[in-house]
């Protein structure tokens, strides 16, 4: 093994309101000889995601918080350069590794060959990674939409949110998308497909929804929450379904806001149910095996947003807070 020094970033502190780089810091160590069962990846690509913010709270929450002192949280591709597992060669390109650094020593049981002759490497984080199988999860088991039926995608140019519009139009859904201005509107018209697609930054949000959903809303995909989760709920329809499946609004408040009133959910017998992608682990390879076909043959419209270098995934993650990105959002770690 060549490589002897592996970089890493460090939580500091833990961030009050949106993450800062001050929240983070930069370590460097030896890499470690693998024990049995251990493989040794050099780091291509890593996923930054909303849900990481809330790994940065001391809350009680699904997942464990990052521990100050810690190595920050996240998915990443890499490069086999050592192996103590009879599975995985130097060389091979793998994904399920986690973590903000240059070189992660991984259980082997945790990773999964990719092959370099197939799709981009980077879409194993996105379209063909958790975020593409968390849509497919959402529709699929929750939001189950039906040919002529209304359904809206809130953060509709987002790695998730545009999969799923994807899907519900594939299923003879009329798709209407939520983004933030103009320039994302148009891309999720023009490149994913959707029937229409309303700015969230507009104020007349309500009204123009309103007019994109002449007949209601049957289902709505949420990541957003906030005015859009208003907005749209006064529209559902009976018997509509909500996927709840991020509420990147309020993953910076201190406190979190008040909720609607949701009485309503009784009178229209709404469905409404919280997702987490990985309570259903065998979706990641039925998703795979549908959508490989889809991204080769570009019917499956995907964008990324790349940072360069390690030491700019705490901008990233702040960026991805504050809606600043516009696709899947990816570090080009090696």
């Amino acid at each position: 093994m060549a490589e002897t020094v592996c970089r890493s970033i460090v939580l500091k502190r833990r961030p009050r309101g949106s993450p800062r780089i001050e929240d983070f810091e930069a370590r460097e160590e030896p890499i470690p000889e693998p024990k049995p069962g251990e493989v040794v990846t050099r780091t291509i690509w890593l996923s930054i995601d909303p849900y990481m913010r809330g790994r940065l709270s001391d809350r009680k929450s699904y997942a464990a918080p990052v521990q100050i002192g810690e190595v920050m949280t996240g998915e990443s591709i890499g490069e086999v350069i050592a192996s103590a597992d009879p599975g995985f060669a130097v060389g091979d390109v793998v994904v399920g590794s986690r973590g903000w650094q240059t070189h992660s020593v991984t259980p082997a049981e945790r990773l999964a060959k990719l092959d370099r002759n197939g799709p981009p490497l980077s879409t194993y984080l996105g379209v063909l990674g958790m975020p593409g199988t968390t849509a497919y999860s959402g529709m699929k088991d929750i939001g189950q939409p039906k040919k002529g039926e209304t359904v809206v995608i809130s953060a509709a140019s987002g790695a998730v949110g545009s999969v799923a519009g994807q899907l519900a139009g594939r299923a003879g859904a009329r798709v209407v998308g939520v983004a933030g201005g103009p320039d994302k509107c148009l891309f999720v018209q023009e490149t994913l497909g959707f029937d229409d697609c309303v700015d969230h930054r507009s104020v007349n949000l309500r009204e123009e929804l309103e007019r994109a959903c002449p007949n209601g809303i049957d289902v709505y995909f949420e990541n957003v929450g906030g005015g859009v989760q208003a907005a749209v709920f006064e529209l559902l329809n009976p018997f509509a379904r909500v996927v709840m499946c991020g509420m990147v609004s309020q993953y910076n408040e201190a406190e979190l806001p008040s909720g609607p009133n949701l009485g309503f959910v009784v009178g229209k017998r709404v469905r409404i149910e919280g997702l987490i992608v990985s309570d259903k682990p065998e979706r990641f390879a039925e998703w795979r095996a549908l959508a490989q076909p889809w991204v080769a043959d570009g019917s499956l419209r995907y964008r990324e947003d790349i940072y360069d270098g390690l030491e700019n995934a705490p901008a990233a993650l702040a960026g991805i807070l504050s809606g600043q990105n516009f696709g899947k959002l990816l570090v080009k770690v090696g």
